[in-house]
This record gives C-alpha cells, sequence and structure tokens, in this order.
C-alpha cells in the first residue's frame, strides 16, 4: 500500500508535485472511478489512468474581449495566466465547460465588472440532472457560500445572499434530465446548490448529492452575452448526450 500520487508518480515518471497536480485536476481514474484524494492509500499494483483534456480555443477576440470555450477539468486562472495581458471577467468552476470571457484593457474590464454586478449579462447553461424535470422551474432561495480551503455554497435564508435560477427540461432519459439554465447572480457554485436543493443535483456533482458516477460535473456554459456582444459554445459529447 502506498499513496495514490506516490504511486502515480512511479507509474507515470514524473514528480510527486506532479502527480498530486493531475489527481487535483479530476484526470486519474482507476477503472471508471476517479481519484479523488492524493493521500488515499491504494494497493501497490493499483493501475492508473490518465484522462486527457480538450483543448482550448478561442471564440472570439479583439481588443476589449476573449472569448474562451474552456474545456473541462481546466483551472479558469490557468487560462487567464496563459494569455498575456488578459483578465478574467468572471470564472467557471474547474469541471464547467463552456464560455469563458476575459478582458483586454483595463476600461473595459472596469465596465464589463460593474455590467456582471448589475446583471446585465445573459448567462445560459446546460446541464444532465438526477431525476425527471418536466416543466419550467424558478429558484430564489438566498446563498451562503463557506470558504474553508474549498468552498461550500448552502441554501440560508438568514446569512444568504439573493440569487435567480430559472431551469427549463430539454430532454429525459430514464431517470436523467437534460436542462436549460438561465442564471441573473453569480453566486458560488449557484447552479450546483440551487439545482440540489430541489432534488435534482447535477450527474457527477457528489459534494451536492449526486449518487451518479461521472468523469465529471455535467455542466455547461452554453451562451453568454454582453454589451453587444454574443457568444455560443458548441456542447461537448458529454453534454450532448449522456449515454
Amino acid at each position: 500500500m502506498d499513496k495514490a500520487y506516490k504511486l502515480l508518480a512511479k507509474q507515470q515518471g514524473i514528480s510527486n508535485n506532479k502527480a498530486k497536480q493531475v489527481i487535483d485536476r479530476g484526470l486519474v481514474f482507476v477503472g471508471d472511478k476517479k481519484v479523488k484524494i492524493a493521500r488515499a492509500e491504494l494497493p501497490d499494483d493499483t493501475r492508473f489512468r490518465i484522462e486527457d483534456t480538450a483543448d482550448v480555443k478561442i471564440l472570439y477576440q479583439d481588443e476589449n474581449i476573449i472569448a474562451i470555450n474552456k474545456p473541462a477539468q481546466v483551472d479558469s486562472y490557468d487560462i487567464q495566466d496563459a494569455i498575456e495581458g488578459a483578465q478574467l471577467l468572471h470564472r467557471l468552476d474547474r469541471d464547467t465547460s463552456g464560455v469563458l470571457l476575459l478582458g483586454c484593457n483595463q476600461e473595459f474590464v472596469d465596465d464589463a465588472i460593474n455590467e456582471f454586478k448589475n446583471r446585465r449579462v445573459k448567462k445560459e447553461y446546460v446541464a444532465w440532472v438526477e431525476g425527471v424535470i418536466f416543466e419550467e422551474i424558478e429558484i430564489e432561495s438566498p446563498i451562503h457560500t463557506i470558504k474553508n480551503g474549498k468552498a461550500f455554497s448552502r441554501i440560508d435564508e438568514l446569512r444568504g445572499k439573493k440569487a435567480y435560477t430559472k431551469v427549463k427540461p430539454i430532454e429525459i432519459q430514464g431517470k436523467k434530465s437534460k436542462i436549460a439554465i438561465e442564471i441573473k447572480t453569480g453566486r458560488t457554485h449557484q447552479i450546483r446548490v440551487h439545482l440540489s436543493s430541489i432534488g435534482h443535483p447535477v450527474l457527477g456533482d457528489d459534494q451536492y448529492g449526486s449518487r451518479t458516477q461521472t468523469k465529471r460535473v455535467l455542466l455547461h456554459s452554453s451562451r453568454m452575452a454582453i454589451f453587444n456582444y454574443s457568444f455560443d459554445a458548441p456542447e461537448p459529447k458529454d453534454i450532448l448526450r449522456y449515454k
């Protein structure tokens, strides 16, 4: 028995630090199960599989803005750091794919952040969730976020901040549903905690109650519109159709 990251480092011929990073990014599997804890004790003969991430693609770029189609399992800040002079206008969770916006000059960044604060940015998502959703749902439960190493949000009527999520059904497969989502606010993990609160957590989101194992949280930022810009990111295969 040895720690997962040490076994992975030996098998792949990489440093222990690099092995930890790959596990933390959610790219390491044993069979169909994701290795979630780098320090977990595993048998010495454990065989790992490392998933490749899709390429980061630029959807649009001008002197003010860059729209990226972010792959799942890539950190938003890593994309910012890779583009000289660019600044994130918002962020997507590591597992979330789709439209990610960055500003190219401070004047535009300031104006864009003001648009976000004043809820004038159109934000649309697609997700697969547990259970059957067959009608539109509006969720306005206030959200309170606790940040203690890893952020966790919950519904809190007393301390929570206003949040609005609108859900529309797209498709039903057995006891799973594909839904379109529009959010007016941008609280930490808003979509995930709101959907969990009504008994429909996003598939693969064990942090908020999903019991379905997937390679990642099945949530995709499909469209964003700000000022006179509008950007669409095509759905990746795991969102386009669930199994």
